[in-house]
């Protein structure tokens, strides 16, 4: 749910501004309260369900597994995820009792987002949901790295890339937000494990990961715990890691309003690009134009048809 507010109203409501912060029903209901008033763009979304809907959107196969409740909000998420095309385990289960999780997306006019987020079911989210039989089908296994605020969600990412690594599936983690890294980093490694395909971070996330200042650093630390990684650096661009050497993606000028989606839309069209017949160079310049371009617009996600059109761009 998303809203467009100033930096006074965050710092009026004691809200830390750039990043992602967990709060209970209570908390939110009472941020929310005060947004009432106030224009909300809502979509079915959560990190990894962002990534996902772009990788679809292009014309990729996708299977997204997740946790709803039975109540108004859930039944929205199901029916827009199908409006865009991904297959999902809330096809054949019914949602459970309880309350599906909201995230409260707050944009400032410098573009940044800040993020509220009340888990409700989708804390809940375990071995029950995975479809290990899709899994075990596909080309890649992708993670988010929020799930490492839920102990059960946290288990159901080991358990997916266990059963990923026994079926010769390939691995991907996006470490998600910088508290995430900052207050779950032994958990984050345990989704890790011995190690993984491929890392999506921005600066800051590789930063704080390996506990340094230098990007050169971070870019040596991150190669101990996958073949291949993609730090985006925003108006600066982004840099890949293709298992033997660093690409320099440039970036594309834009004026940026909303920048809420573009690291999840980067990871989507990155993946759809390697899974597509493109190197990682070419993978890397059209996630890169598609970030550009979706932080021109409010909201997570771009149109099936603007997305299309990078591809003949």
């Amino acid at each position: 749910m998303e809203f467009e507010v100033s930096s006074e109203l965050l710092q009026d409501l004691k809200i830390d501004k750039g990043v992602m912060t967990l709060m209970d029903e209570e908390q939110q209901h009472a941020v929310l309260e005060r947004l009432k008033d106030r224009h909300c763009k809502k979509s079915c979304g959560g990190s990894a369900a962002n990534a996902i809907v772009a990788i679809s959107q292009l014309g990729g196969r996708c299977f997204y597994s997740c946790k709803i409740g039975n109540d108004e909000t859930g039944s929205f998420y199901l029916e827009d995820l199908l409006r865009c095309g991904v297959d999902t385990n809330l096809q054949t289960q019914d949602p459970s009792p309880g309350i599906t999780g909201k995230c409260l997306v707050m944009v400032t006019p410098d573009a940044d987002r800040t993020m509220n987020t009340f888990l409700g079911i989708t804390g809940e989210l375990s071995l029950d949901e995975l479809a290990p039989e899709q899994l075990k089908a596909s080309e890649y296994l992708y993670m988010e790295g929020y799930l490492v605020s839920s102990p059960t969600g946290k288990a159901t990412a080991i358990a997916s890339r266990e059963i990923a690594e026994k079926s010769g599936v390939k691995t991907v983690l996006s470490l998600s937000d910088p508290n995430m890294v900052e207050f779950f980093e032994a958990g984050l490694r345990e989704m890790m494990g011995s190690g993984l395909d491929f890392i999506f971070a921005n600066e800051s996330e590789a930063l704080k990961l390996a506990k340094t200042a230098e990007l050169s650093e971070a870019i040596e630390y991150l190669k101990q715990f996958a073949q291949g990684f993609a730090i985006t650096r925003g108006s600066k661009g982004s840099l890949v890691f293709d298992g033997q050497k660093v690409i320099d993606i440039a970036p594309v000028a834009v004026k940026a309003v909303d920048t809420v989606g573009a690291g999840d839309m980067y990871a989507g069209v990155f993946l759809y690009g390697i899974t597509h017949g493109m190197s990682f160079e070419e993978a890397g310049i059209l996630a890169s134009r598609a970030s550009a371009k979706i932080v021109t617009q409010f909201g997570p996600r771009l149109a099936t048809e603007e997305v299309q059109a990078l591809l003949i761009a």
